[in-house]
């Protein structure tokens, strides 16, 4: 069983950065594909991008690319979520989810852990 935990979620304005963490307990964390979800109030789940268990490779929505950046320091057993530029339509509470058999998938239902989400709130 892996738990992961978000952090980092707040009150930003439009053009302003966030920096998001997510921690994972277990000691599998650096075999395991991860990646972010955002929804929205009213909106299903959108899949905002995922890192490769050894952080070699990333793939970002479109939505996101070029202003979101996902890292992850596997001695820390803790993945990261730069956002940068952010809009007000980037509001959503963002999950950090976790895939242990490397599906490369866009949707919820191919990850298998998911931590209990923070708020993130970009004001205009």
């Amino acid at each position: 069983q892996v738990q992961l935990v978000e952090a980092g979620g707040g009150l930003v304005q439009a053009g302003g950065s966030l920096r998001l963490s997510c921690a994972a307990s277990g000691r599998t964390f650096s075999t395991y594909m991860m990646g972010w979800f955002r929804q929205a109030p009213g909106k299903e789940r959108e899949f905002v991008g995922y890192i490769s268990w050894n952080g070699g490779s990333t793939y970002t929505a479109d939505s996101v690319k070029g202003r979101f950046t996902i890292s992850r320091d596997n001695a820390k057993n803790t993945m990261y979520l730069q956002m940068n530029s952010l809009k007000p339509e980037d509001t959503a509470v963002y999950y950090c989810v976790a895939d242990v058999i490397h599906r490369h998938s866009t949707v919820p239902e191919g990850y298998d852990y998911w931590g209990q989400g923070t708020q993130v709130t970009v004001s205009s």
